[in-house]
């Protein structure tokens, strides 16, 4: 749901950045947690006080994926709100966060798959990744980001192209 959907004003979320990489064939990245095998989500992280949104897809996509090597595409306007269920909610950061409110920003790889790299960080949370199909994206999602994902793809299936196609369109 978005932030002006949220009526639960009491309910304190996580505030975050959420990746949607394509690769040059218009496909988006996603990653199989180390927590929850065959639980494949797109990267994602928090935003560090004082930091804007721009600076934490970056960042965050280094720490969970090994590389910088992106443009951003586009970026939501508004912020969107997920739920944990209730057992993830009390295990996450000491049950501080019902869900999270993520800014989700498109952003285009420029690198060589090679480049990606998930054990960079001192606490890896990815076992494997892969590229989908961007219209195949929420079959993939667990069950409570189901909504958010198709949000996602509704929003971002623009830059969901071959960059040939892209660059042909422009033309």
């Amino acid at each position: 749901m978005t932030e002006n959907e949220n009526t639960q004003t009491s309910r304190i979320y996580r505030q975050g950045v959420g990746i949607v990489l394509f690769n040059a064939e218009g496909h988006v990245l996603i990653a199989e947690r180390l927590d929850n095998p065959n639980g494949w989500q797109m990267p994602q992280g928090g935003i560090d006080e004082g930091e804007a949104p721009e600076a934490a897809v970056f960042r965050e996509m280094e720490e969970e994926i090994g590389t910088r090597n992106a443009e951003i595409l586009g970026m939501m306007h508004d912020w969107i709100c997920y739920d944990f269920p209730p057992a993830l909610s009390e295990r996450l950061w000491d049950g501080k966060y019902c869900g999270q409110r993520q800014k989700w920003i498109a952003l285009r790889f420029l690198g060589t798959d090679d480049e990606i790299d998930l054990t960079t960080h001192d606490e890896p949370e990815f076992a494997n990744w892969k590229w989908v199909p961007f219209d195949e994206l929420t079959q993939y999602a667990v069950p409570f980001k189901r909504t958010v994902y198709a949000h996602v793809v509704k929003e971002f299936s623009r830059y969901a192209t071959p960059l040939q196609k892209a660059a042909a369109e422009k033309n």
